[in-house]
Formats: C-alpha cells, sequence, structure tokens
C-alpha cells in the first residue's frame, strides 16, 4: 500500500489532515475516496493507519485507525558527509542512501571538487530534498532525511566528530577495515565520502590530526557515488539493520 507524509501538526488526536500535492494523487490517481484506508507518516517516525473521512480538491481529512512506530526505520542514525559531485551523481547519492536508511545528509565542498554550490545553492538543495522525499516515499521510510547546507571541509570535520561514531574510506588506507570500526552499534554515527577525486593530502592531514579513523573497502577503488550506499549497507548488516 502506497505510504503518504505529512507533517507532524497535521495529526491532532484522532484526525489527521493532508493538503499537500498528495490529495490528487490519492483522488484522480488511486481513485482512492471516503471510507478507504490509506498508510500515513508522520515524518517524525510514526506511521497510521486512517480512514479518509472528507475528501476535497484541497484537502484529505481522515480519522486515524491506529499509530504505531515505524519499522521500517534503523535502530542508529546516519549521518552522511559527501564531497559534492559533478552533474546528477548527487541524485543518485541521495535516492540510493535514503533507501538504505540514511538520516541526514550534508554536502561537502572540498579540495577535489569539480562542482560548487555559489549562487545555486537553495535551489540545489531544495531539489535535492525532493528526491529524498520521493525515495523515502518509495522505500517506505519513517521519516524524511534532511538534505543540510552546505558546509566547507574543515566545517564538516568538526561537525562529524559530534557523533559517537565517525570515520572515513580512503582508498589508501591499508590497515584498518571497515568491518573493525563497526564492532559496537553507536547510537549515531557519521561518515565522510570524498568527491570524485579523492581526499586530497591537506584533507588526509587534517583527517589523521583529528583522530577521524581511515578505512579500506577493499583492493577495488569505488566511484564516489558508489562509496556511500555501500558504505551504508556494510554498516546496516553489521549492526542486523537488514534482518
Amino acid at each position: 500500500m502506497p505510504k503518504f507524509f505529512v507533517s507532524p501538526e497535521k495529526v491532532s488526536g484522532e484526525k489527521l489532515v493532508i493538503d499537500t500535492e498528495d490529495v490528487s494523487h490519492i483522488l484522480r490517481v488511486l481513485r482512492m475516496g471516503v471510507g478507504d484506508v490509506i498508510e500515513v507518516c508522520d515524518t517524525a517516525g510514526y506511521d497510521y493507519s486512517a480512514r479518509i473521512d472528507e475528501a476535497g480538491d484541497g484537502a484529505i481529512i481522515c480519522s486515524v485507525l491506529n499509530r504505531r512506530l515505524s519499522s521500517s526505520e534503523p535502530g542508529v542514525k546516519v549521518s552522511l558527509y559527501q564531497g559534492i559531485p559533478k552533474g546528477t551523481k548527487m541524485e543518485y547519492i541521495i535516492q540510493k542512501t535514503t533507501e538504505l536508511g540514511i538520516t541526514d545528509i550534508i554536502p561537502c565542498a572540498m579540495s577535489r571538487c569539480v562542482s560548487r554550490l555559489d549562487g545555486r545553492e537553495d535551489k540545489k538543495i531544495a531539489r535535492w530534498q525532493k528526491i529524498a522525499e520521493a525515495a523515502a516515499k518509495q522505500s517506505g521510510r519513517g521519516i524524511i532525511p534532511k538534505i543540510h547546507k552546505a558546509m566547507s571541509f574543515d566545517e564538516a570535520v568538526a561537525d562529524m566528530k559530534k557523533h559517537e561514531l565517525y570515520f572515513a574510506p580512503y582508498e589508501c588506507e591499508q590497515k584498518t577495515g571497515i568491518k573493525s570500526l563497526l564492532v559496537k552499534k553507536p547510537a549515531d554515527a557519521a561518515f565522510m565520502i570524498g568527491p570524485e577525486g579523492g581526499f586530497d593530502l591537506r584533507e588526509i592531514e587534517t583527517l589523521t590530526r583529528e583522530n577521524i579513523p581511515t578505512a579500506t573497502l577493499g583492493p577495488r577503488i569505488l566511484r564516489t557515488e558508489t562509496a556511500g550506499e555501500t558504505v551504508l549497507a556494510v554498516m546496516m548488516y553489521e549492526w542486523g539493520e537488514m534482518e
């Protein structure tokens, strides 16, 4: 059954209101109406079975039949600090990591980033947020991952350290494997992926100085758009979130 998202304030007691573009989809595409039951998520981790009581062009009013914690949300919050890639690669990264359970995505301006957001950041973030919402709907998520404003590399390093676990996959790392960092399941975690050209020497020196572990993903070098989803899948598997 399709899942629709509303903001938490649209749920009040035993009633909830849908007044987004989903109204047209529910009424005209799915041809649902009064008496039909739909699945709704409040983007705060709760799912609802709701019966349509009133249906108009601008809003659908429903009665809440039951409320429950979303079973699709992982037990650990994971943030991705992603070196800004060129073209539409960021859209792919957002879509796939959303499907796999990411909580936050922070674009990062790094030395080897070809693409820059100068003068276009608000429009880009808004578009990326819509992609996250669509992927969350498709995959049955209980939240919509947040796409944050871009950070500089140094800002991102400082922000990463607020998490319980943090690390950066790096193709030149030869000793520390990613699995060794995931032995204990944390409450929240963060990892950083470099852009197409990878991290430069200064950035690696900064990671080392700030005691942010680097980890190998094996003998093959992954593209920036492949690395994030690979790391997240490994994390979810190791922490029992894919059973």
